[in-house]
């Protein structure tokens, strides 16, 4: 295989790796360790990294290598802020363009998501997914793609309070709740609703975030 080409599956690979907390925040990464373990050698994984640096995903040390991005509070917080204003925009564009193929794809990802507990196997993939068919109405490839750069970054944070329990919320109803309003196409109900759904989440993610 050539090696761009492996590069360029090794470094998915390990952008997978941070974004799921498999490589936590703050870790350091070892170039020999990472080439074994993706079953590769040393320069792609160094030109992996390189490029995972640009995404901030990634940290060069001087002198000492690389590790993964640190994960702070106000990170965090600045992301939420950012993502709500943001896909304020996308949604509202998608509900204004979105077709009837939109809406098909928005009710089956609810469906699909609806039938899945949040600790089940699939129920991140789902979510993920419901998340893309509600802002996929949007024509705009640029927001679209900055949003979903969001919410790439939202999950890497998510992945550290994975497992920590959301008391007294059902997350379900959250989800049924914007699609009704999205296939509604009531823009003054699914705004809010999708915002108070992020910060909700952020409370508890913060918390797990001090505690780390």
């Amino acid at each position: 295989m050539p090696e761009n080409t492996l590069a360029t599956l090794v470094q998915r690979r390990l952008r997978a790796d941070l974004l799921r907390g498999v490589l936590p925040p703050g870790a350091k990464l070892k170039v020999q360790a990472l080439a074994a373990s993706y079953g590769t050698g040393p320069s792609p994984v160094r030109e992996a990294l390189a490029s995972l640096t640009s995404e901030g995903l990634v940290e060069r040390l001087d002198q000492r290598g690389f590790r993964a991005a640190p994960a702070s509070v106000a990170d965090f917080d600045e992301l939420v802020r950012a993502r709500c204003w943001l896909e304020e925009v996308v949604l509202r564009e998608s509900l204004a363009a979105g077709d009837q193929g939109w809406e098909e794809a928005l009710v089956l990802a609810q469906w699909r998501l609806g039938r899945l507990k949040r600790a089940d196997a699939g129920w991140e993939e789902a979510h993920a997914a419901f998340h893309q068919a509600l802002l996929a109405g949007c024509p705009s490839p640029t927001l679209c793609g900055m949003a979903e750069a969001l919410r790439e970054k939202a999950e890497r944070f998510r992945a550290l309070a994975r497992r920590v329990a959301y008391p007294g919320r059902d997350v379900a109803a959250e989800h049924a709740a914007i699609a009704e309003a999205a296939l509604a196409r009531d823009v003054a109900r699914a705004v809010p609703l999708l915002q108070a759904h992020y910060r909700s989440t952020a409370s508890f993610v913060r918390a797990a975030l001090a505690e780390a």
